[in-house]
């Protein structure tokens, strides 16, 4: 069975040229056969013409000159057999050369119609994770090869924008890691380096190396949730937004909160939901400046339309339709002149936001407020009864 499957050719050329071939010797032998079956009835039915017409054609001739018209009919059937015969033959020969031309033919035309394909896969061969920047950009008709073609391309592009964007991520995760290390190292050596430190020096500088450990935390656990959401859900339970966004209520300074929780039941990651409200609350409390009602931050929680829905709204900057996006990337915000910016050792930002829904078939869409702040309202799906 193994050499059998070995000898049978691999190739889609092969396999085309021998469709086509196949075919093409299926309907010839059919149009010959028909053709056959023609001609046959036809020379029967001269034959018997012939048959019915003989004894009128004798008549007034002598007896024994009346048998001849069987001997010509004997005559008439056997030459119409050998011409039977003849056309059978010749017709097969015809076949048999028509069925080797169509194989040079198949075999050709195959070539021809995998031509885009062979291009197709050359480039591809070529692109690896150091040159997706190129593209098979296959051109031609708009068939089926060249929509395969541009498909692939697309897909290259998305995979262009993907690495690109893990290789910024890395950076960024890189440089935010890296801060907080530096910052501890240089507290560490100036407090060993300092002769006349007192008890009181090492605590300062043991609470400082804490809170930096602690952002590191954060930021750790900040990431870690944000490869978790993007996994999409490893567990469900039901949780209600209302209740856990009572126990993370913000609180500070000068800072009035508004909320109203009604019942939001949702079937999810308890955890992956837990550390999408604290990173909101926390951006809400994070970025917000005075407006001429002081600085607020307002929550609430319900059904719309039969979907949980959480929306935290705060008082702050005014924000540019065109700079809302950017907020959601990795380790990008709003600098003090507006414009996007780094803010290192606060964490990846707000990209937990889009996936934690996303991951939970929900979405998380955001727009600036006139007056100045943000908008957020998070929609999950309805929890079937």
């Amino acid at each position: 069975m193994r050499s059998v499957r070995g000898a049978f050719p691999r190739t889609i050329r092969w396999r085309l040229t021998l469709l086509y071939s196949g075919l093409f010797i299926v309907a010839g032998t059919l149009l010959l056969a028909i053709t056959y079956v023609l001609v046959s009835q036809a020379s029967a039915a001269d034959a018997m013409h012939t048959s019915v017409q003989m004894p009128k054609m004798l008549e007034g001739l002598p007896a024994d000159e009346k048998g001849l018209h069987k001997v010509v009919e004997k005559e008439v059937a056997g030459a119409r057999d050998d011409q039977l015969d003849d056309l059978l033959v010749q017709s097969a020969f015809a076949l048999a050369v028509m069925a080797a031309a169509s194989l040079l033919l198949g075999w050709l035309v195959a070539g021809r119609v995998l031509s885009p394909l062979r291009t197709m896969t050359a480039g591809a061969r070529r692109i690896s994770a150091d040159n997706l920047h190129e593209r098979l950009a296959v051109r031609g008709p708009d068939d089926e090869l060249k929509a395969l073609a541009d498909t692939f391309d697309d897909l290259l592009a998305r995979l262009e924008d993907s690495f690109a964007a893990q290789r910024q991520f890395v950076a960024n995760a890189s440089h935010e890691l890296r801060t907080p290390l530096t910052l501890q190292q240089a507290v560490i050596d100036i407090t060993l380096s300092d002769p006349g430190a007192d008890q009181e020096t090492l605590r300062d500088a043991l609470g400082r190396v804490r809170s930096t450990g602690q952002q590191q935390e954060r930021l750790i656990d900040a990431l870690l949730t944000l490869a978790r959401s993007q996994r999409g859900l490893q567990r469900e339970e039901y949780v209600d937004l209302a209740l856990l966004t009572q126990g993370l209520l913000p609180t500070g300074d000068g800072l009035r909160v508004e909320s109203r929780l009604d019942a939001a039941p949702v079937l999810g990651d308890a955890q992956l939901l837990e550390r999408l409200v604290t990173n909101l609350r926390d951006n809400a409390v994070r970025h917000n400046t005075p407006g001429p009602d002081g600085s607020w931050v307002s929550l609430s929680t319900g059904l719309r339309d039969g979907r949980p829905t959480l929306r935290i709204s705060n008082s702050g900057p005014v924000i540019r339709a065109d700079q809302v996006a950017g907020l959601f990337q990795p380790f990008r915000r709003l600098g003090p002149d507006g414009v996007r910016g780094t803010d290192s050792g606060q964490g990846p930002g707000l990209p937990i936001v889009p996936a934690v829904p996303s991951a939970q078939g929900g979405e998380a869409p955001a727009w600036p407020r006139a007056d100045g702040g943000l908008d957020v309202e998070v929609n999950l799906p309805a929890v079937s009864s």
